[in-house]
Parts: C-alpha cells; sequence; structure tokens
C-alpha cells in the first residue's frame, strides 16, 4: 500500500488483508457448541497493519506495528483445530479499536568482518548484516515471525491460510488471542547455519488476551536450530529442528477426567481448576528443499505431549504436512506463486477421552463420546499480482 524506500533508515509501509470465505450446507448428525455449523454460512475477516522502523545507527533499530483486525470466522472459529483463516481473532469482544501489534528493538552484534546481503523488511531495516552475527530482539512480537519459517507456507497474508499450514499446528507458540506475545529473541547466524532462543510470556487462560507478567512463573522457552543445506544433492534447501516448552495456569486431561468419572462434575471441564502451574512440551521439524529453479517443496512434522491442556495456538497434538510452491518466473510472471498444501492433523489418547466424555476445548469439543478421527485438509494456492512485475 505504501512504497518501500530504500537507501533510508526508516521504513513505513502497510497492509491490508481480507479473507472471505464460506461452506454449503453439510451433513452433521448432531452438534455441539464448538462444532462447524452444518448450515450454509459466510464469513470476512480482515487485519489492516501500518509498519513503522527506525535505524537508530548501524546496529540498532525501533520497529512499531500499528494493527487493527476484525470481521468474522466460519463458525465464530470454532470446530476445526487447523482452522481454515489464520487472521480471525477468536475473541469477538475485543472491539475494532486499533493496537500495538509489534514493538521491539533489534540490536545486532557483529562477530565477522564481511558482509552479507540482508532483504530488507518490516522485521529487519538494514541492507546488509555481518556474515556471522547475534541479533537480540526484545519487546512485542509474534513467536512465527522468527521461528518454523519458510519461503512456501508461512505468510498468511501471501500464502497459505490454513492455522496447520503456514505454521506447525502441534507448536503451542506463546501468545494472545491476536498471536502476540512479549520477551526476548536472541538469534545466532553463521555462514550456513543458526540457531536462535526465545524466552516469552503466556497468557493467563486459554486462548485470552491477557498476559501473566510473572516470567518466574508463568513462561515459555523456545528453541530452534536451522541448517541451510538441501537434503536432495546439489540442490539447496534448509532443515529445521524446533522445541518448546510451556508453563501456565494449564490443568491435565486425565485430572478432568479422573474428576468426571468419580461423579464430582456433570461433563469433564479443562477450566475448572485452581491456579495451578504445569508443564507442557513438544517438538517440530521444517523442511525446505529446492526441487528445480522455480520448484520448492515443503513440509512440516510436529508432536506435543498430549497430557497437558491445548492453551495458546490451536488443539493439534500431532501434525504432518506437506506441499509444494511455484515461482510464476515459469510464465514470465515472477511475482505470481503457485501452491499445492495438504495436512493432516490428530489429538493424542488423554485428549481424545476427555473430548469424548464431554469436554470442551477452547476450539473443538461436540459433546458426544464419538470416535475422534484425523483431521484432514487440503490447500489451494493462486496468488496474482495484478500491477505490473
Amino acid at each position: 500500500m505504501l512504497p518501500h524506500f530504500h537507501d533510508t533508515r526508516f521504513w513505513l509501509s502497510g497492509q491490508a488483508n481480507f479473507i472471505f470465505q464460506a461452506h454449503p450446507d453439510c451433513h452433521a448428525p448432531y452438534s455441539g457448541k464448538n462444532s462447524l455449523t452444518p448450515r450454509y454460512e459466510k464469513a470476512t475477516s480482515r487485519v489492516m497493519t501500518l509498519y513503522t522502523g527506525v535505524r537508530l545507527n548501524d546496529s540498532t533499530e525501533l520497529l512499531v506495528d500499528i494493527e487493527e483486525a476484525g470481521g468474522a470466522a466460519l463458525s465464530t472459529g470454532l470446530g476445526v483445530a487447523g482452522a481454515p483463516d489464520l487472521d480471525i481473532v477468536h475473541n469477538p469482544l475485543l472491539g475494532k479499536a486499533p493496537y500495538l501489534g509489534r514493538g521491539m528493538i533489534h540490536k545486532v552484534f557483529a562477530l565477522s568482518e564481511d558482509k552479507v546481503e540482508n532483504d530488507r523488511s518490516f522485521l529487519s531495516l538494514f541492507d546488509e548484516l555481518p556474515r556471522r552475527h547475534l541479533e537480540i530482539r526484545f519487546g512485542k512480537f509474534s513467536m512465527p515471525d522468527f521461528f518454523d519459517v519458510n519461503s512456501v507456507g508461512t505468510d498468511t497474508h501471501f500464502q497459505f491460510m490454513n492455522w496447520a499450514v503456514d505454521n506447525n499446528g502441534a507448536w503451542d507458540y506463546a501468545a494472545d488471542t491476536r498471536g502476540y506475545t512479549v520477551g526476548v529473541v536472541a538469534d545466532y547466524e553463521d555462514h550456513n547455519w543458526g540457531f536462535r532462543f526465545a524466552e516469552t510470556l503466556m497468557p493467563k487462560v486459554a486462548n485470552g488476551i491477557d498476559l501473566v507478567w510473572r516470567p518466574w512463573q508463568v513462561h515459555a522457552e523456545n528453541w530452534e536450530y536451522e541448517l541451510r543445506h538441501g537434503v536432495v544433492p546439489k540442490k539447496s534447501g534448509v532443515v529445521r529442528l524446533l522445541a518448546y516448552t510451556n508453563y501456565a495456569n494449564m490443568r491435565i486431561y486425565r485430572d478432568s477426567v479422573l474428576q468426571f468419572e468419580e461423579g464430582l462434575v456433570a461433563a469433564p471441564d479443562i477450566t475448572d481448576h485452581p491456579w495451578h502451574i504445569t508443564r507442557k512440551y513438544g517438538f517440530g521439524a521444517n523442511l525446505e528443499q529446492k526441487l528445480t529453479p522455480n520448484l520448492t517443496a515443503f513440509a512440516r512434522w510436529g508432536w506435543d505431549n498430549g497430557k497437558t491442556e491445548s492453551f495458546a495456538y490451536t488443539e493439534i497434538d500431532l501434525t504432518v504436512a506437506e506441499g509444494v510452491g511455484v515461482n510464476g518466473a515459469k510464465w514470465h510472471r515472477k511475482q505470481d506463486r503457485v501452491g499445492l498444501a495438504f495436512v493432516s492433523n490428530g489429538i493424542k489418547k488423554d485428549h481424545q477421552i476427555y473430548l469424548a466424555d464431554g469436554g470442551y476445548g477452547f476450539l473443538i469439543g461436540d459433546g458426544k463420546p464419538e470416535l475422534w478421527a484425523r483431521e484432514h485438509s487440503g490447500n489451494v494456492l493462486h496468488r496474482a499480482r495484478v500491477a505490473g512485475n
């Protein structure tokens, strides 16, 4: 929306993202409060962002983004663990007022003399960076800004829209209901590998807007190792390995089920417990592989312990995703993109029993003791630039 100025220490750009979705009538033998409605429905979500930044010197910059989000989601965003619209905000009571999306200080420490070109963006304004360096970011940001990225399935504004395609569905990353947290990220980058670590805040309640400002008690850690080396000989690629731990006011699914089985409650309720800090952890892998100059494949795998309450992102314990992206240079439109992705999501046994006994999560649950099958989703992308290339 706004020009990206070069050869300047300032950054100013804007983006407006509108997503229209609909689904026809579909058969459903039963429905609960967290079910996708079987009746025809349509919805339009929006996210509008103003990106700003200033480079204070050759190694320090300040980045601030102002955002407004609103509109609606199919079935208010319920009924699908890998939701089809990543832009939706689950709490419709938040209002339409603009808010601070990102606000961070970005500092680069040079560890080598030689420089490499840097693709300027709203997350980094530097034209070039030391080949070996350490980056520190402190403030408010979104974890997927820096972790679990790839060039085919990461950006919901320009790529796929499904929650479990653009991000690892089993990665319950620290975030409020708008997708942001507060913390620090340290990122070491060398010639062909990198390692990053984040220490961040967690929300008070599942999918909540308020963060807990007691990091000695409620916190999250994320680690990612990145190897820029393909798995296909003589073809470029990247392998990323992710691990995370969350400490928050989360309940164990089995405890809710036992409370129900003992006749203490009419149905298990994962939120019905006193303040108690528990741990959730998980792992992920992210592969990106160049097949031809214009064709790139990607795959993700994710797993979490499945015993602790789903809390911040989505209610997926197991996920496998794969896809391909094609650059439009093949048909002389280098800004165009075509993509195809498939994702399969599942939940672990304790999570299944909790839902089958009539429990509800913050995204899924229909109150019926049915078998919980895997959730499958196919996604097709065609991005065409209407202006000149």
